[in-house]
């Protein structure tokens, strides 16, 4: 029982280092080209990301690209490189911004887009220029290329039938965790109602196969494979209103992800802060977003679209994150 494995695997896991191979300081800002603080920010957690980077800075993929056209993974590469090469203080980000509607096609030039959502395009563009020319892959096969071996893991929907005890399990492929913080006042309170159960009873009630009737059940969700990089994004914008949640939600630098996993595991599944993306102001498509990240020189540096500046741990923790990425 369980996840399938793969039947073709994409890129062997040991390629992916998690260690930065290099060690300098912050690469260059990006100069804002009309609004483009959602862009600039997330491409900077991106290009801070170790593997990610290790992977891009090796040129290993142009190499071996065969896409005609638009290709994620080459921008991508030729952004990091550019950013982490340059001598310059700060670079203009126009190998992404060329590209902008081609990441998604509602996308606009001058307007202020959510960086979650572009984030999440962003990253499905680079997993689909990696599944180019590899067609019918199952699921699992799917989450062998480098970004799903990076940015992705499995999260396990089990019910349980709380009349025969039968349980159902269904998994599903995630690259990031939304946590809803309405009711948490920590990242670690949101992942413990995350992974809560939820009771299906009543016109709810669960279709239980074995007992064929309409049952009681009882509904969890949690990690059954936890990702090399851990990307959580705090769901601060009402989804009706588009009002934001501004309030304080505490976050640590180091994270122990032991108690939200399937299985138990036996020594702690430690996760390390690398990136926080901030927005400030009151709705996702409005204000200003900018970011901090930890360089390969082990500090860490506050991205304000062209200015980067060195700054402490301590500041880094008590911001009214949006996003926050950590690396096993």
């Amino acid at each position: 029982k369980g996840m399938a494995p793969p039947q073709r695997i994409l890129l062997p896991p040991e390629k992916i280092c998690m260690d930065w191979q290099q060690r300098q300081r912050a690469g260059a800002g990006l100069h804002n080209l009309n609004n483009t603080c959602f862009l600039n920010s997330v491409l900077q957690c991106l290009t801070y990301t170790p593997p990610l980077a290790n992977y891009l800075l090796s040129r290993e993929h142009s190499q071996s690209c065969h896409q005609q056209g638009f290709c994620m993974m080459c921008v991508m590469e030729a952004h990091v490189n550019n950013v982490l090469h340059s001598s310059a203080s700060a670079i203009q980000p126009r190998a992404v911004v060329s590209v902008l509607t081609r990441i998604g096609e509602h996308f606009q030039l001058g307007v202020q887009e959510d960086a979650h959502e572009f984030l999440r395009y962003t990253v499905d563009a680079m997993q689909r220029a990696c599944l180019s020319g590899s067609s019918n892959l199952d699921i699992s096969s799917q989450a062998t290329t480098i970004v799903h071996e990076i940015f992705g893991g499995f999260l396990r929907s089990r019910v349980a039938c709380l009349s025969c005890k039968a349980t159902s399990d269904t998994y599903e492929a995630f690259l990031d965790i939304p946590l809803d913080i309405k009711e948490a006042s920590s990242i670690t309170g949101a992942l413990e109602d995350f992974v809560k159960p939820e009771q299906l009873d009543g016109e709810n009630g669960y279709k239980c196969s074995k007992c064929e009737q309409l049952a009681t059940a009882s509904k969890s969700v949690t990690i059954h494979c936890s990702p090399n990089v851990l990307t959580v994004c705090l769901k601060r914008f009402d989804a009706f209103s588009g009002r934001k949640i501004s309030k304080e939600v505490q976050y640590p630098e180091y994270l122990d992800l032991g108690a939200y996993m399937s299985e138990a595991a036996g020594e702690p599944l430690l996760y390390s802060l690398y990136a926080v993306l901030v927005h400030e102001g009151f709705g996702s498509r409005t204000g200003h977003y900018y970011c901090f990240v930890k360089a390969s020189d082990g500090r860490w540096y506050k991205m304000n679209d062209a200015s980067v500046r060195l700054c402490d741990i301590k500041t880094v923790l008590c911001q009214r994150a949006y996003l926050l990425f950590y690396a096993r």
